[in-house]
């Protein structure tokens, strides 16, 4: 009896330290910095839609003409060094044309004949992209729109972006610390915001293209980065 009054006096004394121990525990104060980083490159790839537009009195005669015109177009690109993967069919179309009607007068729509569209999307090296669209304008095809530019491998760029980011994340917080009289402690956590890049630039070259040199210049691509670093401050 002797012992277990002992033990518990022991347990009435510590309830009320382990009782506070909890409210001794004050969270740290936090310092967090959003840092943006940006990376530039050249780029080494262009991409674009490119196919044919033919007219028919009927919609078989349309649809035939326009495969014999394309399937010229797609060996054109393929003796261009473009690979199977890198052609798509974007679009397939079969549409009626009707009479024209004189301006102010109402007429009979009266189909006349049809039109059939169909262009594929292309990825090559840009290097190689004007040679490509003078080949193909020659082998019949009318129409190219949606050129664009990119970086075929971005990781290298974007690994470039993320450190400009981490390093302009730490500047700020050191010159933030100091102005506000605190010192930086460890890492608490690290968040990456997201990457963006451009968007292709969207360029209709139309209809009835006239074969000769096509300069393209590609510029430069730029590929952001954001991160935000929480570090404990003392």
């Amino acid at each position: 009896m002797k012992h277990l009054a002992v033990s518990v006096l022991a347990l009435i004394l510590a309830a009320p330290a382990l009782a506070a121990a909890p409210q001794d525990q004050v969270p740290p104060r936090t310092l967090t910095v959003t840092g943006t980083g940006i990376a530039k490159a050249a780029p080494d790839e262009a991409s674009f839609s490119t196919g044919v537009v033919s007219q028919g009195p009927t919609a078989g005669a349309a649809l035939a003409a326009n495969t014999k015109a394309m399937n010229a177009v797609i060996a054109t690109l393929k003796r261009q060094g473009v690979p199977d993967k890198a052609i798509q069919t974007s679009n397939l179309s079969l549409n009626p044309q009707y009479q024209a009607c004189k301006p102010n007068m109402a007429c009979p729509q009266k189909i006349v004949g049809y039109e059939v569209a169909n262009t594929v999307t292309v990825t090559i090296g840009l290097d190689k992209a004007g040679a490509a669209l003078d080949a193909l304008v020659a082998s019949g095809a009318n129409r190219v729109d949606g050129i664009g530019f990119a970086i075929h491998d971005e990781k290298p760029l974007l690994a470039e972006a993320r450190a400009e980011a981490v390093k302009e994340a730490i500047a700020k917080a050191e010159a933030y610390a100091k102005s506000a009289g605190v010192s930086l402690g460890p890492i608490l956590s690290i968040q990456e915001g997201g990457v963006s890049a451009p968007q292709p630039i969207n360029m209709a070259m139309g209809y009835r293209l006239k074969a000769a040199a096509v300069p393209l210049e590609g510029g430069e691509e730029k590929l952001a980065a954001t991160v935000s670093i929480t570090w404990e401050i003392k």
